[in-house]
């Protein structure tokens, strides 16, 4: 199947890319940082999972492998399709999702549209013990995120928005205050 794409990036529309590759334009799903990421006439590389049904082919893209990975444990889980895992990948980086399910927090997860607690519970249940332990490194910005996020939201930021300013906010600051006057720095450029 098809695993890695690099092309040049043809068109960028909301939730996917076109990125032509030896005469072909191929119409990838990515996340919302690929996307933010992505310039038309850029060259990009994309590691790629294929998603197969009877009338459909899909194609999601990710910049690196671990995302890559990640998109693939969450498919493990029954009643998670491609479209629910990369929003889940959405709404966060990998690092934080795999602390979030390793210390049992299924509420960070639910703030993906359509992921209810049921579901969340059912992630973090059944990828507990795969994600691997991040959670001490990672405990205290997950925490920092959530109330940086609620405070960001306050202030009349839109989720979307508020997410991808703390995505860029380094790991090493874990106190939600200065996460959120990071963030807010980065809104402000």
């Amino acid at each position: 199947m098809i695993g890695h794409l690099n092309g040049t990036v043809t068109a960028c529309r909301p939730g996917y890319l076109i990125l032509s590759t030896g005469g072909v334009g191929y119409k990838i799903a990515v996340t919302r940082a690929a996307l933010l990421a992505a310039a038309e006439g850029q060259t990009l590389a994309l590691w790629t999972h294929l998603a197969v049904r009877e009338d459909i082919l899909d194609l999601y893209g990710f910049t690196d492998e671990e995302e890559l990975r990640f998109f693939d444990l969450l498919l493990s889980v029954s009643g998670i399709g491609p479209k629910s895992a990369l929003a889940i990948l959405d709404i966060a980086s990998v690092e934080t999702l795999r602390s979030a399910i390793s210390t049992g927090r299924a509420e960070y997860l639910t703030k993906v549209s359509g992921v209810g607690k049921k579901t969340a519970e059912k992630i973090v249940l059944e990828l507990r013990d795969k994600v691997g332990v991040s959670a001490e490194s990672d405990a205290g910005s997950l925490k920092g995120d959530e109330e940086a996020l609620e405070a960001m939201r306050s202030l009349g930021y839109s989720m979307a928005e508020a997410r991808d300013a703390l995505r860029k906010v380094p790991k090493t600051i874990e106190k939600s205050s200065d996460r959120l006057r990071e963030a807010l720095k980065i809104m402000g450029k």
